[in-house]
């Protein structure tokens, strides 16, 4: 059969024919409601979608786009807002999701399920005291840490927990990879580590998404952050390759530190030296927060996640100290 074809294609160029015909021209995809997406979503069929082909209405014989194509198309490029969205061949389409009181939900980052209400009885007091020679090393680099940012940020608490939040990120994302790596090569589960430490590592990015919302950082601060980031992430690499339960024990420290810094933020709140403003709209659909919700409010749920990722690091680090792995224990999936 591919010979007939074949023949044909020839024997057309050669006689000077029109061999459009043989040539199937797939257009974009019919645009699909939000319960539709969602129902095949939940399906487990996203990929089925149905292509239909418009050869003769939207291109003529010599490939040039019709009126009736261009209508079209003009009228897929646009929203009913006006703004400008970008046609797909393929399909893709952002879902139509709303608030629970019926307003358009406006975050691409983060979505309604992935939402949370912050679990504020969590012990802030918690301490792991170090004892064997690991804890005191990892201990005193993060002690010695702390100096350093606090000679440099002093008061500028804004600033600090900005630059908090670039690191913080880093090791539940090194970890993460490292643990997907170790899966793909010994063909085992990770416990449902994986997760949970890439989630560690979304959060934290959620609180610097928040926290330049109300700090504008000048051109030297974000300069250092690109500095201590490149640092901090090969080092961290380095640090958990070589030893997870030194790594993990690191990050527990370093969420301690950071629990006492939104401590001090709040105190400063309170006393009146950082004036009260009104929390970001950011914040206040990620945590679920009131709507009259204040900048106090905001570094209070961050307080406790930070307070959350100290318990979750000391615990991964306690596996290894007991000469098992990460896998042999439950993930603290969505321990926030």
């Amino acid at each position: 059969m591919n010979r007939v074809v074949l023949k044909s294609v020839i024997g057309g160029v050669a006689n000077g024919r029109n061999f459009n015909r043989y040539i199937s021209t797939a257009v974009a995809v019919r645009p699909l409601e939000s319960s539709e997406f969602l129902r095949r979503r939940s399906d487990g069929v996203l990929g089925a979608f149905q292509w239909r082909t418009r050869m003769m209405m939207s291109t003529g014989s010599t490939g040039e786009t019709t009126p009736l194509a261009e209508k079209e198309q003009k009228k897929e490029s646009s929203n009913d807002n006006g703004s400008v969205v970008v046609s797909s061949y393929w399909g893709i389409q952002r879902p139509k999701i709303k608030r629970e009181d019926g307003t358009e939900w406006p975050w691409n980052c983060f979505k309604p399920w992935e939402t949370y209400e912050a679990d504020l009885s969590i012990d802030l007091s918690k301490h792991h005291v170090p004892k064997t020679f690991l804890d005191k090393t990892a201990f005193r680099t993060v002690k010695s840490l702390r100096v350093l940012s606090d000679l440099y940020f002093q008061k500028r608490h804004g600033c600090h927990a900005m630059m908090l939040e670039t690191v913080a990120a880093v090791p539940g994302m090194v970890g993460g990879m490292m643990l997907h790596l170790k899966s793909l090569r010994k063909f085992e589960h990770s416990g449902g580590w994986i997760k949970a430490l890439l989630e560690e590592a979304e959060n934290e990015r959620m609180h610097l998404m928040t926290v330049v919302e109300l700090v504008k950082p000048a051109w030297h601060e974000r300069l250092l952050v690109l500095a201590v980031q490149g640092v901090f992430f090969n080092a961290f690499f380095v640090l958990y390759a070589l030893s997870p339960k030194l790594a993990h024990r690191v990050v527990g420290y370093l969420e301690e530190e950071a629990v006492q810094s939104y401590t001090d933020y709040l105190k400063d709140i309170e006393n009146g030296n950082i004036e009260n403003v009104k929390a970001p709209a950011i914040a206040i659909d990620y945590w679920r927060l009131p709507k009259d919700a204040t900048l106090h409010d905001v570094i209070t749920v961050i307080r406790a996640d930070e307070a959350h990722h100290r318990d979750v690091n000391h615990f991964a680090s306690d596996i290894h100290f007991q000469g098992k792995e990460l896998r042999e224990a439950p993930a603290p999936l969505g321990y926030h």
